[in-house]
């Protein structure tokens, strides 16, 4: 395990996901699927609206605001699969999709450009379907909410 973790360490990230929801640092989702395989950690912020859904995580639209979170840097591309899963993401498929998958560029907090990333937004008629409630802070998290 240490050299698997030492492997890492020495490796540049090829791509870059935004996070805003569970698979932040902190979160439930992380442990089990981010931090395995990631890099590089950077806080991090894009335009959008962040909306908590009562089926208990967040989504992304392209209204008017902003939404901080993460960037999180990894290896290779085979992270996608696994984050196109657990977001119901289908690229192929994208009517069956919960969330959209889209390449853009983040900033950092302070709204300097960070470099472009993955994130996954959601259509703002699905957030209305799905009664999400806006956070005009921009910031998710599951202990704030609970």
């Amino acid at each position: 395990m240490l050299d698997h973790m030492l492997a890492l360490s020495m490796l540049q990230p090829s791509v870059y996901v935004f996070v805003y929801g569970t698979l932040k640092p902190g979160e439930l989702a992380y442990d089990k699927i981010c931090r395995p395989q990631v890099l590089t950690v950077d806080a991090a912020a894009v335009p959008g609206r962040l909306y908590h859904l009562p089926q208990g995580y967040p989504a992304i639209t392209t209204e008017p605001g902003w939404v901080q979170g993460y960037r999180l840097g990894f290896p290779d591309a085979t992270i996608l699969t696994v984050l196109d899963e657990f977001e119901d993401c289908y690229p192929n498929r994208p009517e069956d999709s919960l969330y959209h998958r889209v390449a853009e560029t983040v900033l950092t907090p302070d709204r300097h450009p960070l470099g472009t990333a993955w994130l996954y937004r959601m259509a703002p008629e699905r957030v209305r379907q799905l009664q999400g409630r806006w956070l005009p802070q921009g910031c998710w998290s599951a202990s704030r909410l609970s």
